[in-house]
């Protein structure tokens, strides 16, 4: 039950306020709660309705009654990380092209991380608009070189040419939930066309390209191509870090044709049984065989079935492109 609610339900971030001093220095003030602005208000969990509100670990702290952070990839472990945000002020999403970001590794927990450390590392994070809509995510890379208590702080400069600063802070453990870059994933036996009646029952979405449904993992691992393996749900995307993932795998598609195997696993088995009602979703098996603990997940496998592209809700298709010519390079 909680891995449903986990994969499906609205984001909320608890928002911890700090303030700043003129070097970024960080004293804790007063918490606050802040929903995600895009997110579905959903029911309660129950055995009828497997949804509720998502437990997440980390927090958000910053001295503006405006600025929050969203995390889009929770799901870290120490290493060279893909990480990515999505920064609201009152105006919505803030759209601007590049953030500088800090990364700090703390001595305490998420709720009480004791005396700010100095930097780990500084880098500019990019931001990536999503098709459609006002909304984006800004993407990173980040090296945490050891588990424990991260804290990653935006400085965003404002129209009075002030700085404001947002830290999200986050445990960080030995490994990853989910299946992780450098390993194959399981040979998982995904249903396709071959063994449905109608489109319909693979997706929950109005977009339906049967060319996403053509393997499974377990065959694409074994084909000598490499592969884009999307779990979303496109009718349920109710949070600011999910968007329209199996879009942009079919525009994908279209872009390297027959040189790479597209699969898309919808998060519900039986899309075409839910029609708007939830109480009646049955999850994919797939989700637990991968470990998956977000709404929408990307990977893209080398010729060989090895993980060598991670992406955590969603992917900007320039992030998927770039990893797939990686792997077609390396083939």
């Amino acid at each position: 039950m909680k891995l449903v609610a986990t994969l499906v339900a609205g984001a909320v971030a608890l928002a911890v306020g700090c303030g700043a001093d003129s070097t970024g220095a960080s004293t804790p003030m007063s918490a606050s709660t802040v929903a995600d602005p895009v997110a579905t208000e959903l029911p309660e969990a129950s055995d009828d309705n497997p949804l509720a509100e998502p437990e997440h670990e980390w927090t958000v702290r910053t001295e503006s009654s405006e600025l929050d952070i969203i995390l889009a990839t929770p799901d870290l472990a120490p290493g060279v990380r893909r990480f990515a945000i999505v920064i609201t002020d009152s105006n919505g999403v803030v759209p601007l092209p590049f953030v500088n970001l800090s990364s700090y590794l703390y001595t305490g927990t998420v709720d009480d991380p004791g005396e700010r450390p100095d930097p780990s590392e500084s880098v500019g994070s990019r931001f990536h608009p999503f098709p459609y809509g006002g909304r984006g995510i800004h993407v990173a890379e980040f090296h945490f070189a050891e588990p424990g208590t991260w804290g990653v702080e935006a400085r965003l400069p404002r129209a009075d040419g002030s700085i404001d600063y947002v830290e999200v802070l986050m445990p960080i453990g030995e490994g990853t939930k989910s299946v992780d870059v450098g390993e194959q994933p399981p040979r998982s036996k995904n249903r396709t066309l071959a063994d449905v009646s109608d489109i319909a029952e693979l997706t929950t979405g109005s977009m339906r390209n049967p060319v996403l449904y053509q393997t499974t993992v377990a065959d694409a691992i074994d084909s000598g191509k490499p592969t884009v393996v999307v779990f979303a749900s496109p009718a349920f995307c109710t949070n600011a870090v999910c968007g329209p993932q199996v879009e942009v795998l079919s525009n994908i598609s279209e872009q390297f044709g027959e040189r790479v195997n597209y699969i898309h696993v919808d998060l519900f088995e039986n899309p075409q049984e839910i029609q708007g009602d939830l109480s009646r979703a049955v999850l994919s098996p797939l989700l637990d065989e991968w470990g998956l603990v977000s709404q929408e997940w990307s990977f893209v496998l080398d010729s060989s079935g090895v993980i060598t592209g991670r992406f955590e809700n969603f992917a900007p298709e320039s992030e998927l492109v770039d990893a797939l010519e990686s792997a077609l390079d390396s083939s």
